[in-house]
């Protein structure tokens, strides 16, 4: 038998999915206090802090870290942070700097023209990553917050198991569709005539690493391709009614200086914000991003 036949996810094995479904919904967390863990220095965790981190990505696929390094700028934090949970294969994407850790500021020049997170601009539902190819998927990053904006920001995090779950409670054959491996193509990115990045299809759900979900999706409405069938635009849809509806499990957070979030590519989203950039007597709002092709280690 092979794997994909003993995962909690085939459709093929009802009784290990009904077994699976019912222990995620009794541990998930229902406020955003029961994802946040007070630590140091995330740099350097303790024993417990490790613990207690893992503890929650293994219930939610996230983690909430409230650290003491304040507004410090040091790309050290997410890199060293990320090695303790075995995040250490980096995702080396257009947007990242040479270590291949992204600013996210507000930024302006030809790099960064056009990419949304570099705006100020609200972000729609997605997981980071879903232009990259299959060989290339997402599935952990951490956010690190040095300086929140002025106002907004905030960020929508949802369990992507969870939406799982309620898409298969509507209808199976909503997951069907969404594991075909042409179901989502996004656009070939062509600039000044030049092709930078090829265009790229493949599911929006798979089987990942040691059988878990892995999610590869984006609300956006324009630039994107979905497979012409009723059964693909039954399946979106109904996605699209879940990410909507108020009885979805979320967490809104505004990470503040010394925060960040560690996960296994959950779904988010960004409220607009207003910056005070260049302003004499305040700087902008910076994040920084790590990506990776790993899952946060024992999730």
């Amino acid at each position: 038998m092979s794997p994909r036949h003993v995962t909690p996810l085939s459709l093929d094995n009802p009784d290990a999915y009904a077994a699976w479904r019912e222990s995620k919904l009794a541990r998930h967390p229902t406020h955003l206090e029961d994802l946040t863990v007070e630590v140091g220095d995330p740099r350097r965790l303790s024993a417990a802090e490790h613990a207690a981190i893992l503890e929650r990505c293994r219930r939610a696929n996230m983690a909430i870290y409230v650290g003491g390094t304040g507004d410090e700028p040091d790309k050290a934090i997410p890199h060293l942070l990320g090695e303790q949970f075995g995040l250490v294969r980096l995702d080396r994407n257009p947007g990242a700097d040479e270590d291949a850790i992204s600013a996210i500021t507000i930024q302006s020049d030809a790099l960064h023209r056009g990419f949304i997170p570099y705006t100020d601009r609200p972000l729609a539902w997605h997981t980071d990553g879903y232009y990259n190819p299959p060989a290339r998927q997402i599935n952990g990053f951490i956010l690190h917050c040095v300086r929140p904006a002025a106002e907004g920001g905030t960020n929508g995090l949802i369990d992507p198991e969870i939406v799982y779950i309620r898409l298969r409670d509507r209808d199976p054959d909503h997951i069907r569709a969404l594991m075909r491996v042409d179901v989502m193509t996004i656009p070939a990115n062509v600039v000044d005539g030049v092709e930078l990045r090829p265009a790229v299809s493949g599911p929006v759900f798979t089987a990942g690493p040691h059988g878990r979900l892995a999610m590869r999706y984006t609300d956006r409405r324009r630039n994107i391709g979905w497979r012409s069938d009723p059964e693909t635009s039954a399946a979106v849809a109904a996605l699209r009614e879940i990410l909507e509806a108020p009885d979805t499990p979320r967490f809104r957070v505004r990470l503040e200086p010394g925060w960040g979030l560690i996960c296994n590519n959950v779904l988010h989203n960004r409220d607009r914000f207003g910056d005070t950039a260049g302003s004499a007597d305040r700087e902008g709002r910076l994040l920084y991003r790590a990506r990776y092709h790993d899952r946060v280690e024992g999730s």
